[in-house]
């Protein structure tokens, strides 16, 4: 165990690292740096990575310097999450058996489910569930995970290129249940990126199901805003952060803008949960939406939510879980949804 690491979560526009050491009771967070890429307001294509698995090693090695030279971070292990855009995950029922059974059984469904070859990919599962039939028999439910061998490949040598330790890769969905640490609260995890949406289930704090994410997100937004108003998108994203969806007086025209979009979002999470429903008729109904990513600190968010949902909407908090300088107090809530997936790499070395 090293006496610190640092969690990065590398985005589609902007990249979060956090420092974390032990602490007395919980793990301490020293230091942070948030680096955000504005070239893809005025440039829609304009990411560190996309959909379509390319990386831009160059771009994001320079900004990993950068922020990591600004933050004058002490540690050079580093864990990192993998955007569920670049895994393939796909949940399999089993009947009970041992691990050495499971490898085997693994290594056959891969080659049904994932859409590669097996020598060109990592393979990773986990049990996210457990249910017993009609007849008695105890099943469970195994998320086998999928991650392209050369995108690991990039990872390794972006890191190495900024003078990093990659010490391990994680999707980010497991990162973002660690941060739960253990709530029994059936939760579902709404975390709004730049350019993608990322739908996750939890219960008991555990992740059970990963949805496949959407390309509505914070950034289709501005975009609207910047169209319709026939203004520069970076005013656009300004105006998006003063004025969010309250909906009353001057802000009421950016709302009706505004608001066709994240219908789209949550029309996307609707669909999620009623597959949910489908694949996991036995888990426990949702009792709670969580926000996390920047696109949660868009005002008016949370009660737009609740309307909807129809559940108690709140965003993330992961900074209940460390312990951090008083002078950070002050930013916590602004940075609680933002650094969600970096807290929760930060966090793998010490819980």
């Amino acid at each position: 165990m090293a006496n610190s690491c640092l969690g990065v979560d590398i985005g589609t526009t902007s990249i979060k690292i956090v420092e974390v050491k032990k602490g007395g009771t919980r793990p301490q967070v020293t230091n942070y740096g948030v680096l955000e890429s504005g070239g893809y307001l005025s440039r829609a294509n304009q990411a560190l990575q996309t959909s379509s698995l390319r990386i831009f090693e160059s771009d994001i090695v320079e900004f990993l310097k950068v922020i990591i030279r600004e933050m004058g971070t002490q540690a050079k292990v580093a864990f990192a999450s993998l955007p569920p855009f670049s895994v393939f995950t796909t949940v399999i029922d089993f009947p009970q058996m041992s691990p050495e059974e499971m490898k085997k059984a693994m290594v056959y469904q891969a080659r049904q489910y994932v859409p590669m070859p097996l020598s060109e990919i990592a393979l990773d599962w986990l049990k996210v569930a457990e249910y017993e039939d009609d007849k008695g028999l105890v099943h469970q439910k195994i998320l086998l995970i999928s991650v392209p061998k050369e995108q690991v490949k990039k990872y390794q040598r972006m890191f190495g290129a900024a003078g990093l330790t990659l010490h391990a890769l994680e999707i980010e969905s497991v990162s973002i249940a660690r941060i739960f640490g253990g709530d029994p609260t059936p939760t579902m995890v709404v975390d709004i990126g730049s350019h993608s949406t990322n739908i996750v289930f939890l219960d008991g704090g555990q992740l059970v199901w990963n949805a496949q994410s959407s390309d509505f997100a914070s950034a289709s937004l501005t975009k609207a805003l910047a169209t319709s108003l026939s203004i520069n998108p970076a005013r656009a994203e300004e105006l998006k952060k003063e004025r969010g969806i309250i909906g009353t007086g001057p802000s009421y025209e950016l709302s009706t803008i505004m608001l066709p979009l994240l219908d789209a979002i949550i029309n996307e999470v609707k669909k999620a949960q009623f597959v949910y429903a489908q694949q996991f008729p036995m888990a426990r109904k949702t009792e709670r939406l969580v926000l996390s990513g920047g696109g949660a600190n868009l005002l008016g968010i949370e009660k737009y939510f609740e309307r909807e949902f129809g559940m108690p909407v709140v965003r993330a908090t992961p900074f209940l879980r460390f312990e951090y300088a008083p002078e950070l107090s002050p930013l916590v809530a602004e940075l609680n949804p933002v650094m969600s997936v970096a807290l929760g790499l930060g966090m793998k070395e010490f819980v």
